[in-house]
């Protein structure tokens, strides 16, 4: 997953605990073989290789991501877009330059799931050099899929966190939450503040985890699908959600969704902390 991730779970001997979380480890790498854009013959570079070639029939688990897709660019008015990751191409986060117009209008025209044609458990992308990748919420439903593992044999007292997506099975043995700190976007060995976990999924967007500085601008990682250009209201937007893969895509939808993220947000219903661009927090518990 290209970062830290842990289980962490109780269970009556240590042998016993490492077979439990061998079983959460094994199918958070099994949906990594599947789904990441970076392996060859994920399904996902297949998909991505057969761009304006042909349509490529799917399994029911890929059928069941791309149709949560489609809800998901449907909710946010096209906001959320998993065939933008092609902008990537644009910016380069280690390097701190910004992209012509030319570029961006190239890339843009590559960019929009409308376009993609799902029918009969196949999906077709239009174009050469479209792509679709599912980094949006691959992590979380990973941290999900580990944890409906665990369950699935007795685990109670768990959680599975992957670069903090994280996904909880009930309360510590104690009976008490899990503390879990949300980073400070601004400072990276600070905690802004800690959330008691006892059930569901945690998931934060922010600003902070890959980006770039530039005449005192931030540019980060989460693009606008539509101007092909960071979005810049908010720092930090931490969600906790049923699943990892609802709060997931909760935050960056928020994230997308700048100004209007916060009435977003609130109407959701979910337990949220945001920190916008001037370092104010909003928060519902």
């Amino acid at each position: 997953m290209g970062s830290a991730c842990e289980v962490v779970l109780v269970a009556s001997s240590a042998q016993y605990a490492q077979r439990l979380a061998q079983s959460a480890i094994d199918e958070v790498l099994r949906i990594e073989r599947k789904y990441s854009r970076y392996t060859a013959n994920s399904i996902v570079a297949i998909i991505n290789q057969q761009a304006g070639l042909k349509a490529v029939v799917c399994d029911d688990e890929t059928w069941a991501l791309l149709q949560y897709a489609s809800k998901l660019h449907e909710q946010s008015n096209g906001l959320f877009d998993i065939t933008s990751g092609v902008l990537r191409q644009a910016w380069n986060f280690k390097v701190p330059a910004l992209p012509s117009e030319e570029t961006l209008n190239e890339l843009r025209a590559k960019v929009g799931w409308h376009k993609v044609v799902l029918q009969n458990q196949s999906i077709a992308l239009p174009t050469t050099g479209m792509e679709i990748d599912l980094g949006g919420f691959g992590k979380e439903y990973a941290a999900d899929r580990a944890a409906q593992v665990l369950q699935a044999q007795g685990a109670s007292s768990a959680y599975v966190n992957l670069a903090g997506d994280m996904r909880f099975l009930g309360p510590k043995p104690t009976g008490e939450p899990w503390m879990i700190g949300i980073q400070d976007p601004r400072h990276a060995n600070q905690v802004v503040a800690t959330l008691p976990m006892m059930q569901g999924g945690l998931a934060t967007s922010g600003d902070y985890e890959r980006y770039f500085e530039l005449n005192g601008e931030r540019y980060c990682h989460v693009l606008n699908p539509f101007t092909g250009r960071p979005v810049k209201y908010w720092r930090s937007v931490s969600v906790t959600a049923p699943a990892a893969v609802v709060a997931g895509c909760t935050s960056t939808m928020t994230m997308l969704k700048e100004e209007e993220g916060l009435a977003f947000l609130q109407a959701t219903g979910f337990d949220f902390l945001a920190i916008d661009h001037a370092g104010k927090v909003h928060m519902r518990h």
